[in-house]
């Protein structure tokens, strides 16, 4: 996949074909912290840097560096998917958020 790990925190890649670089952006982080590189070797290098200037920002200004979240968030879709949801959550023997969270997670761990 499209994510990697540089000192613990994790940063989605992509290459960006108008500048011929790959991009890293750390996800998780209470602001942007983004690298740019030509090889892979330059982006770990590149995220480093960021993650530590990110991080040194955050201690001088005495703000928490990794976001928080709550374990709540609103989902919006089709009135039909909902049903099917409702329908295979069911015959799963699970709550909708029983099911759903199971949904999430195990897509967050094949996305890792």
């Amino acid at each position: 996949m499209n994510i990697i790990e540089i000192d613990g925190e994790k940063a989605v890649v992509a290459f960006d074909p108008d500048i011929r670089m790959f991009r890293g952006e750390f996800v998780g982080l209470n602001g942007g912290a983004d690298f740019y590189a030509e090889t892979v070797e330059q982006l770990y290098e590149e995220g480093r840097t960021s993650l530590a200037a990110f991080l040194a920002l955050c201690a001088e200004k005495g703000i928490a560096p990794r976001r928080t979240f709550s374990g709540r968030f609103n989902v919006r879709l089709d009135p039909a998917d909902h049903e099917a949801a409702v329908v295979a959550a069911s015959a799963q023997g699970k709550s909708l958020n029983e099911w759903v969270a199971a949904a999430i997670r195990d897509a967050a761990d094949n996305a890792a």
